[in-house]
């Protein structure tokens, strides 16, 4: 839980009920450049100390782009000659090392979960460094290719100079291509992806032609017990709220400008653990609005995610997603939409599966401040449509609550016998 996002929350959430009945082990990263890199310790889960933590550190400052790590890929198969696990199960493997399912026995079945695109996206969110249009910042990638992704995500690692550009250019589109290559092989070592929406299961059967077979749409599994009880706190302007981290990807930088725009009172309330520059950046474009209106966005901490309810959700009167990327299947919209807070968010990708406009929230123009202005300025001109949207909840149920985790570890446990059995493990 060094990275509280949602991919660590679901996997933490997932290794506690599965510790019910299985003995678990999880390998994980930290980043500490003041001791040598690769020295793994072990520690336990700070909420539940059945799940032992194996923990490598790998500083991104100095392996942000390496993909294939012989130390940490040496370190994984120490642990798995020692622990003999009948199941491996990937959560991500960014910042660790692609080559490690290689030292997987290959008797053993691989489940790998998706929460973004990084298998096929080198940065994982289909979003350019340097767009072709210098004025498209974080411009949208339309598909993986090799050049095109040495020039618009790698620039910045050329020399800068004019002459030498087809060099730098060749150099990394052909890193990409060893790069896309190797994952391509690793991919065929996989039994099951598992991905939390639709839309990103059509995207890897489409654009990365994962065989279908090997396809499971499974959305997230939730503890319900630590979303219940949700009491709006009284005698509070109309809240806005955004849950998540500080970078461009999030979009919060459209929702400040449109909050600026937002005619009437209301709080913006931002949690999140602050990021350095981003984040002053951030608080100095608040600072250049009005007096009145930068006064009225509060910046808020890290909360710990078993108290979200009333560290967060009793605090707001609706929850804004306003990613610029193609987000999966945002944890946050789920809660929210689990404690009857409507959502609103950009009209693609997972965001719009999990978000129907007018039904159980309200849906704008990605990359639109002018839309996302108009969807803010209606529920705070309009208070008692936010609660009727609100009481839908989730609309892929007929009650409106989210998957529960007990439900989902099942669902997981039949995924994990179906590859046993192909594998002719007797169960």
């Amino acid at each position: 839980m060094r990275y509280n996002a949602g991919s660590e929350v679901y996997s933490q959430t997932l290794c506690h009920k599965l510790a019910n009945k299985y003995e678990i082990e999880v390998f994980t990263r930290e980043e500490n450049t003041f001791i040598p890199d690769y020295t793994t310790h072990c520690e336990f889960d700070f909420v539940d100390p059945r799940i032992k933590l194996n923990v490598i550190n790998i500083p991104l400052e100095k392996h942000r782009y390496q993909y294939r790590i012989a130390e940490v890929d040496q370190q994984f198969e120490n642990i798995l000659l020692g622990f003999k696990p009948d199941i491996v199960h990937i959560g991500h493997l960014n910042h660790l090392s692609t080559s490690l399912i290689t030292k997987i026995p290959t008797t053993i079945p691989i489940i790998y979960t998706l929460h973004d695109y990084w298998l096929m996206c080198p940065r994982g969110q289909f979003i350019q460094r340097s767009p072709k249009n210098i004025n498209d910042v974080w411009g949208l990638c339309d598909g993986q290719d090799d050049s095109k992704c040495a020039t618009r995500c790698y620039a910045g690692y050329f020399s800068g100079a004019e002459e030498e550009f087809f060099q730098d250019s060749t150099c990394w589109a052909n890193w990409i291509k060893r790069r896309m290559d190797y994952i391509r092989y690793l991919t065929t070592r996989v039994d099951y992806f598992i991905a939390p929406s639709k839309y990103l299961l059509e995207r890897f059967k489409n654009d990365f032609a994962i065989p279908d077979k090997k396809l499971i749409y499974l959305d997230y599994g939730f503890d319900l017990e630590r979303l219940r009880k949700r009491v709006r706190i009284p005698n509070e302007l109309f809240t806005f709220g955004y849950i998540g981290t500080h970078i461009p990807a999030k979009g919060i930088q459209l929702l400040i400008e449109a909050f600026g725009r937002v005619q009437g009172k209301a709080l913006l309330r931002i949690w999140g653990r602050p990021r350095g520059e981003d984040t002053k950046a951030l608080k100095v474009m608040a600072e250049s609005l009005s007096l009145d209106i930068g006064q009225r966005i509060e910046w808020l901490s890290e909360y710990n995610n078993q108290q979200i309810v009333t560290d967060v959700f009793n605090k707001v009167d609706a929850i804004v997603v306003p990613s610029i990327w193609y987000e999966n299947s945002p944890l946050v919209i789920h809660e929210a939409l689990q404690v009857l807070v409507p959502v609103i968010t950009a009209d693609i990708g997972g965001m719009s599966e999990y978000v129907q406009h007018k039904v159980n929230g309200l849906l704008f123009r990605h990359r639109d401040v002018t839309s996302l202005t108009a969807e803010m300025q209606r529920l705070l001109d309009n208070p008692e449509l936010a609660v009727s949207l609100g009481s839908r909840g989730y609309i892929q149920s007929d009650d409106g609550n989210i998957p529960c985790i007990n439900k989902h570890v099942i669902d997981i446990e039949n995924i994990y016998t179906q590859a046993l059995k192909e594998r002719g493990v007797q169960i």
